[in-house]
């Protein structure tokens, strides 16, 4: 591909970080405005999951981390 002067790239997956009340919480030095890769969110529930209340988490928060883990985590969360 390089002989044809075409580059390959893989942009990542992002997220709103104020789309998700607990990702908002663990990301507390962000902006909610504020976009991440999904792998990095994945990596912020994971971190700080001491912090993370999942009876607060909404159905939508909870799908969304439940893919994050399938995608990213193959199928673990490492908290």
């Amino acid at each position: 591909m390089s002989a044809l002067g075409v580059e390959f790239s893989v942009k990542p997956r992002l997220v709103r970080i104020g789309d998700f009340p607990q990702l908002e919480l663990v990301a507390w030095n962000r902006k909610k405005e504020d976009t991440i890769p999904e792998r990095d969110a994945l990596s912020l529930y994971e971190r700080s999951w001491d912090m993370v209340d999942c009876s607060a988490m909404t159905p939508d928060e909870a799908a969304f981390l439940d893919k994050l883990v399938h995608t990213y985590g193959n199928g673990v969360l490492h908290v």
